[in-house]
C-alpha cells in the first residue's frame, strides 16, 4: 500500500498571541450511515500565564497556567499512521433458491435455520434436495462423460464431503470431467441420502450456493403439500459468513488497498483482525430529503451527501462476529508507517504566532523553552504525532494538558 503524505496539523483560524498554547485534540475520520468524512475537531487554546517561569520538577504540573498541565516523554520508536472509520458487520451475501424438481413439497426449512454443505435443504415428493457449494446453479443432469464448470464444482464438493480424494477426481482427466470415479463418489453420497444409487445427479436433486445458507424467508407459494414447479423461487437465504462494509469518503480511496490488514472493534469492545477484500472503484452519492445525510450526519445545502466508495473487509476469524448482523463496528486502518521517529502526544503541540507548531520542553534545571517542530505522521488511534526539531531528543520531557 502506498504511504499517504504526512498530514500536517491545521492552523488556527486566528493566530494566537505569543506564548499561547494550542492543545490540538485528536482528529479522526468519522463515519455515519451516509458516509465517512474527515472531521477537524476544534482545538482548545490555553493561555500560558508564565511560559518560561520559575524552575519546576519534570514530574510536576506546570504551575501558573490557566489550565492544569502535566508532562510526557519524547520517545523514539516506530510509528504507524492509523485512523478509525465506522462500518457495519453483516452477512456476506443473499441468495434466492430456485427449485428444479417436479412434484409436491413435502419438507421445508424454517426461517432462521442454517443449512450446511451436504445437508438436505428441502424435500419434493419425499426425495431430498441436497445443498452443495458452487457458484454455478444447477441447470442439467450430470452424468459420466460430461465436462464443464458445473461438473468441476460437483467434483470439488465430493472431495470436500469426503466421498473421494483429489487424486481420484482431479489429475487424470481434470476437475471439470465427470469420470467413473465421480459416479462412484456420487453413489456414496446418494447412499447417505437414502436415494437410489444411480451415479447420476439429476436436475432438481441438488441446489448449488456459494456457502452455507441461513434461511431468511419462504416464498408465498412454498407451502407443504403445494406443487414444486421447476424454475420457481422457493425460498431466500443469506450467507453465514460475516463481512464488514464501510462507506468510505471517496477522497480517501487511495488510503485503502485490497489485502491490507485492519483491526475491527466489535460492539462488545472485542478486537479482531480483518483483511480488506474489496475496494470499489465507483463512487456513489446518496441524497437526503429529511435534513439527514452528509458525511458527518448533516445535510449539505443542496440536500446531497459527500460521494463515498464501498469497502468490504473479511474477518480473519468469522466466529468472532457470530450472531451479529447489521451491527456497528469500528475499523482501524493503517495509512502509513515509519520505522524510527521522534514521537510526542498530539496534545503537546503549541501553536506559534507566526504559524507552525512547537513543543514546550522542560530543561535539565526545570526551565521551560519552546522548540519549533516539523510534523510527520499522525497516529489518530493513539493520539501521537511524529516530530522533528533542532535540539529535540528522545528522553526529554514536554508539557501536556493534565487529564
Amino acid at each position: 500500500m502506498s504511504t499517504a503524505p504526512p498530514r500536517k496539523a491545521a492552523q488556527t483560524a486566528q493566530s494566537p498571541q505569543a506564548g499561547h498554547r494550542h492543545w490540538p485534540r485528536r482528529r479522526r475520520w468519522a463515519a455515519t450511515g451516509a458516509g465517512v468524512a474527515v472531521v477537524a475537531v476544534t482545538a482548545v487554546v490555553v493561555a500560558i500565564i508564565r511560559p518560561f517561569g520559575a524552575a519546576r520538577s519534570p514530574g510536576a504540573g506546570v504551575s501558573g497556567n490557566a489550565y492544569p498541565t502535566s508532562t510526557a516523554s519524547v520517545t523514539e520508536r516506530p510509528l504507524s499512521s492509523q485512523t478509525q472509520v465506522q462500518g457495519t458487520v453483516s452477512d456476506a451475501g443473499a441468495y434466492t433458491v430456485v427449485n428444479q424438481a417436479q412434484g409436491t413439497i413435502t419438507a421445508l426449512p424454517a426461517a432462521g435455520q442454517v443449512v450446511r454443505h451436504g445437508q438436505v435443504l428441502y424435500r419434493v415428493s419425499g426425495s431430498p434436495v441436497v445443498l452443495l457449494y458452487g457458484p454455478v446453479p444447477a441447470y442439467r443432469d450430470l452424468s459420466e462423460g460430461l465436462t464443464g464448470p458445473d461438473v468441476a464444482e460437483l467434483n470439488a464438493d465430493l472431495v470436500r464431503l469426503g466421498y473421494a480424494t483429489g487424486t481420484e477426481l482431479g489429475p487424470r482427466s481434470g476437475w471439470d470431467y465427470f469420470s467413473a470415479e465421480t459416479a462412484y463418489a456420487l453413489e456414496r453420497l446418494q447412499a447417505r441420502l437414502g436415494v437410489p444409487l444411480t451415479g447420476v445427479l439429476a436436475l432438481g436433486q441438488a441446489v448449488f450456493l456459494p456457502t452455507a445458507a441461513q434461511i431468511t424467508a419462504l416464498d408465498s407459494n412454498a407451502v407443504l403439500g403445494g406443487p414444486a414447479m421447476p424454475g420457481s423461487e422457493l425460498l431466500s437465504a443469506s450467507s453465514t459468513t460475516p463481512v464488514v462494509t464501510i462507506a468510505l469518503d471517496a477522497a480517501l480511496q487511495t488510503e485503502v488497498t485490497v489485502g491490507e490488514h485492519v483491526a475491527i472493534t466489535l460492539p462488545d469492545n472485542q478486537v479482531t483482525s480483518g483483511l480488506v477484500s474489496q475496494v470499489s472503484k465507483v463512487a456513489t452519492t446518496s441524497g437526503s430529503s429529511g435534513g439527514q445525510g452528509g458525511s458527518n450526519g448533516s445535510s449539505s445545502s443542496n440536500g446531497s451527501s459527500s460521494p463515498t466508495i464501498a469497502v468490504e473487509v473479511t474477518l480473519t476469524s468469522p466466529q468472532a462476529a457470530n450472531g451479529l448482523n447489521q451491527a456497528p463496528v469500528e475499523v482501524t486502518i493503517t495509512t502509513g508507517s515509519v520505522s524510527n521517529a521522534l514521537v510526542v502526544p498530539v496534545d503537546a503541540l503549541v501553536a506559534q504566532t507566526n504559524g507552525g507548531y512547537a513543543v514546550e520542553v522542560i530543561g535539565a534545571a526545570g526551565s521551560h523553552h519552546l522548540v519549533p517542530v516539523s510534523l510527520g505522521l499522525f497516529d489518530d488511534a493513539n493520539g501521537l504525532v511524529q516530530v522533528s526539531g533542532t535540539g529535540l531528543a528522545a528522553g526529554q520531557h514536554v508539557v501536556v494538558p493534565r487529564g
